[in-house]
C-alpha cells in the first residue's frame, strides 16, 4: 500500500490559491500579489539577447552566474552599505525556494520555527516540510512583529525565527529599532534570524532596514527576490545571502533539488539590478497612490484598517460574513485566517491592480459592508 510522508500530509493547499482558483474569470482580483506592471524593458531585452546569443542554453554555476551574484552584492553595498561576498549568494527559483533552502538547512525534526501570525503562508508549510514545529506568535495592534514577543517565545528547541518587512499580508514595515533588536536576539540566543526582504524596495514611509546590518555574528540569513521589486514574478528569480558556512549547507539542498536557477532569468535579473531604477520608483509611487485611495475607501465603508507602510497589501478588520459577501459580489479578497489563526476577523486585499478596478472594487466593498452590518 502506497503511503505519503507525514510532513506532506500536514500541509494543505494555500488559502490564497484556493480563493484565486475558485473565483470567476470576470471577478476583480484583489487576492493575488502580482504587480500589474511589465518587467522593465532592459531586463527583458537582456534575457532575449542572452537566448539569441546561446548564452542561456546551459547550466550556470549552482550558485548562479558570477555576474548576477556580483550585481546582488553591489546592491547590498549601494542600499545598506553592507559588504557581501558574491560567493555568499545563491540565486534561487524565486524567494520561495530561498526560504525553503534556509529552513531545510537549519531546522532538525521537532525544532521550533517562530514566525508572525498573521504571516506569509509559506512559513508554516515550509517549517512542516522541513520536519520542524511551527510556532506562530501574535503581532502588535499596528500589525508589526514585537521583538519582545519573539524573545519570550524562544526555548531550547528553537532553531530560527522569521522576520518579514515589508510584510505580507499586512504591509507593515519594521522600525530600525526593531531590526536592531532582532539582530541582538539572534546573536544572544544563538538562533537563526531568517529575514524575508522580498518587498524591500516597496516602502512608502520610513525606510527598510535589514537585521543583517546590525548582527555581530553570522546568525542572520536574508532572502530576497526580483519578483515584486521589478515585477518579475513569472521569471522565478530570487536569492539567499548568508555566511560561507551557511551558504555551503543551503547549496547542498539547492544543487540536488534545483541545480541552478533559470539561466535566462539570471540574465534578466542582472540587468534589472544594474540598470535604470526609474521603473521601480514609478511603480512604488503608483502603489502609494493606490494605497491612499484604498485606505480612504475602506475607512469610508466604516472599516478599521492599520495604515500599511510598504508592500502592496492592506489588512482591514472586517465583520463576520464580510469576505463571503465581497466574494459573492465578484471581488476576490483573502480571509485573514488563511495567514494564521490570529488573522481571523481580518481580510487581506492587494492593490497591485489598476486604479479603475480598485475604485470599482471599493464600491462593491462598501455595498457588501452595509449588507453584513
Amino acid at each position: 500500500m502506497t503511503t505519503f510522508s507525514d510532513r506532506v500530509e500536514q500541509v494543505s493547499i494555500s488559502g490564497i490559491r484556493e480563493v484565486f482558483e475558485a473565483a470567476s474569470e470576470d471577478a476583480i482580483n484583489l487576492g493575488i500579489g502580482q504587480p500589474d506592471f511589465p518587467t522593465p524593458e532592459h531586463a527583458r531585452q537582456a534575457a532575449v539577447e542572452a537566448i539569441e546569443a546561446g548564452e542561456a542554453d546551459a547550466y550556470t554555476s549552482n550558485k548562479g552566474t558570477r555576474e548576477l551574484r556580483e550585481a546582488i552584492a553591489t546592491k547590498y553595498d549601494r542600499d545598506y552599505g553592507l559588504e557581501v561576498d558574491p560567493g555568499h549568494v545563491i540565486a534561487t527559483s524565486g524567494g520561495s525556494e530561498a526560504l525553503h533552502l534556509a529552513l531545510e538547512a537549519h531546522v532538525d525534526p521537532g525544532e521550533e520555527v517562530i514566525f508572525p501570525d498573521p504571516g506569509f503562508v509559506s512559513y508554516d508549510a515550509l517549517t512542516k516540510i522541513a520536519g520542524g514545529t511551527p510556532k506562530p506568535v501574535p503581532l502588535r495592534d499596528d500589525l508589526t512583529l514585537d521583538p519582545a514577543t519573539v524573545e519570550e517565545a524562544i526555548t531550547d528547541e528553537t532553531a530560527a525565527f522569521v522576520v518579514n518587512s515589508p510584510a505580507n499580508p499586512t504591509g507593515a514595515v519594521q522600525s530600525e529599532t526593531d531590526m536592531r533588536e532582532f539582530a541582538r536576539i539572534a546573536d544572544e540566543h544563538d538562533v537563526l534570524c531568517l529575514s524575508d526582504e522580498v518587498y524591500e524596495r516597496i516602502v512608502f514611509e520610513g525606510e527598510h532596514r535589514s537585521p543583517m546590518e546590525f548582527s555581530e555574528t553570522d546568525n542572520v540569513v536574508v532572502v530576497s527576490a526580483c519578483s515584486k521589486t521589478y515585477s518579475m514574478t513569472g521569471w522565478r528569480l530570487g536569492w539567499v545571502t548568508a555566511s560561507n558556512r551557511r551558504i555551503e549547507r543551503m547549496l547542498r539542498v539547492h544543487q540536488y533539488g534545483q541545480a541552478c536557477a533559470s539561466a535566462p532569468a539570471q540574465f534578466a535579473a542582472e540587468a534589472a539590478l544594474t540598470g535604470p531604477q526609474e521603473p521601480v520608483e514609478e511603480m512604488v509611487d503608483a502603489f502609494e497612490e493606490r494605497r491612499d485611495v484604498v485606505l480612504d475607501g475602506l475607512e469610508d465603508a466604516g472599516l478599521e484598517v492599520p495604515t500599511p507602510e510598504g508592500a502592496f497589501y492592506v489588512m482591514p478588520k472586517v465583520p463576520e460574513g464580510w469576505c463571503d459577501a465581497v466574494l459573492e459580489r465578484e471581488v476576490v479578497v483573502v480571509p485573514g485566517e488563511a495567514f494564521g489563526s490570529n488573522g481571523e476577523g481580518y481580510a487581506r486585499l492587494s492593490y497591485a491592480t489598476g486604479m479603475e478596478e480598485l475604485k470599482e472594487a471599493l464600491e462593491v466593498i462598501d455595498d457588501a459592508t452595509r449588507a453584513v452590518r
